[in-house]
């Protein structure tokens, strides 16, 4: 049976209010002292003319002013010839996208600290200890502050300071991720973006996103049209897994002069492993729970005509009950799982137990027994890969969550850097797909059967 309705997905914006900090860098330098000698007058006698005494005393306090002077400027003078800062010192709309320089023209950087009331900046220092860049795109409209140490030339440090603002745009846009706080997703679930304007800067995008994952993961982001990016492991997540995900997207800029406003976080788990293969042509369903078959359930599929397309779907939501319309029926259908947005589920159908296992007479849903559509809708959570064999029919793409119609080599290609995502513990890094080992995933319990939309 197919409901024949829109779909309504839920999308999180991350938890509310909930920035995920960066590393402040480099140590925090202490603010240089210039020190300046103190002059006093001679000791005074009857003999000493008053105005004597006050002229020599101005006289005295005039030239130590100047010899202070003279310190401050040869120190500046020293400074802006070994260190140089971009933004430079009074930009009022430094452009966000390109962060913060620093080069030591002569000696070698040692400190540098950038204050901020907003995101906390973080940085690198080149090997040789020359340069110093800033990891992220800065915050729009934002005051900057930053203050560098270095070593000069013939012993010593100076330092010296860059105050600036950020521009404000005219043109921004927002970013939306799919997945929800704290929510349990399936093995194969994408990361799922999507942005309120159309983004012509894909690579800048990509490179401002980060995954944090309690598990090592390869695997790319994939551009389906200008306003949508996934991210896909390679083979399916390993079960566990927690995903962290920050999209420094503030300052980045996504179009010509258009630029995004805000960081965007969210955490979410992977749950257990619960891989279902339904046989259109054997009539039979195995589900697969961590790698281990659990169950072998008969099934009817779709009619000739109103076949269950062919591909590795994911499930996408589920209700008890869903209202299914269509020509010549209205039916409240208990235990729904759905894995196509055209209206395809594995679903409670008490009316078909007769043919179920030896004749395929659905809408094209896969019909199970009212005890068994329970027990799979008890375990189904979004996410959960779903593989249709043996029918005549080939699938659709983006007829669903369909990015595991595509092969690795393919999904590498929607990416605009053309690189994978290593992602562990510690962060994640873009690597040449050519430096990564050889899966040794299998299908269809670890990853998806290769070709598997086609139809039979």
């Amino acid at each position: 049976m197919r409901a024949n309705r829109a779909i309504t997905v839920r999308r999180g914006d991350g938890a509310p209010g909930r920035r995920l900090g960066r590393p402040a860098g480099i140590a925090a330098v202490a603010a240089l002292a210039l020190l300046t000698a103190c002059s006093g007058s001679g000791h005074s006698t009857s003999q000493v003319r008053p105005v004597a005494n006050a002229n020599a005393a101005a006289t005295a306090k005039a030239a130590a002013s100047a010899k202070a002077a003279a310190s401050a400027e040869a120190k500046a003078a020293a400074a802006a010839a070994e260190v140089k800062i971009t933004p430079p010192n009074g930009a009022a709309d430094a452009d966000p996208s390109s962060g913060i320089s620093v080069t030591a023209t002569g000696g070698t950087l040692k400190n540098v600290t950038v204050r901020t009331s907003g995101d906390a900046v973080s940085g690198r220092l080149s090997p040789g200890g020359k340069v110093w860049h800033t990891q992220w795109a800065l915050d729009v409209s934002q005051a900057y502050t930053v203050t560098v140490t270095a070593s000069v030339r013939g012993g010593g440090t100076v330092t010296t300071t860059s105050a600036f603002r950020t521009l404000a745009p005219s043109q921004t846009f927002r970013t939306k991720i799919f997945e929800g706080y704290n929510q349990t997703y399936g093995v194969g679930m994408p990361v799922i973006l999507t942005f309120s304007q159309p983004i012509t800067d894909k690579a800048s995008v990509e490179r401002s996103l980060q995954l944090t994952t309690s598990k090592p993961v390869v695997g790319a982001w994939y551009w389906d049209g200008n306003q949508s990016l996934d991210f896909r492991p390679r083979d399916y997540w390993p079960a566990g897994t927690t995903v962290s995900f920050t999209g420094h997207l503030n300052g980045v800029q996504g179009a010509l002069g258009m630029y995004g406003t805000h960081t965007l976080t969210q955490t979410f788990d992977i749950g257990a492993s619960l891989v279902a293969v339904g046989n259109t042509a054997a009539h039979r369903t195995q589900i697969y729970y961590n790698g281990k078959l659990r169950y072998n359930w008969p099934i009817s599929s779709g009619r000739p005509g109103d076949a269950t397309p062919n591909g590795s779907y994911l499930t996408i939501e589920k209700e008890n009950p869903v209202q299914m319309v269509g020509p010549g029926y209205s039916l409240s259908v208990p235990w729904s799982v759905r894995f196509t947005f055209s209206g395809d589920y594995y679903h409670d159908a008490y009316w078909s137990v007769g043919q179920q296992g030896f004749e395929n007479v659905s809408h094209g849903c896969v019909n199970l027994s009212p005890a068994n559509a329970e027990t799979y809708y008890n375990l189904a959570v979004p996410g959960d890969p779903i593989t249709i064999v043996g029918s005549p029919k080939g699938g659709t793409w983006d007829n669903g969550w369909t990015e595991w119609f595509l092969s690795w080599p393919q999904y590498l290609r929607g990416s605009a850097l053309h690189q994978a995502l290593q992602a562990g513990p510690g962060g994640s890094t873009f690597v040449d797909p050519s430096s990564l080992p050889a899966s040794t995933a299998t299908a269809p319990l670890q990853t998806a059967p290769a070709n598997n939309s086609a139809a039979r």
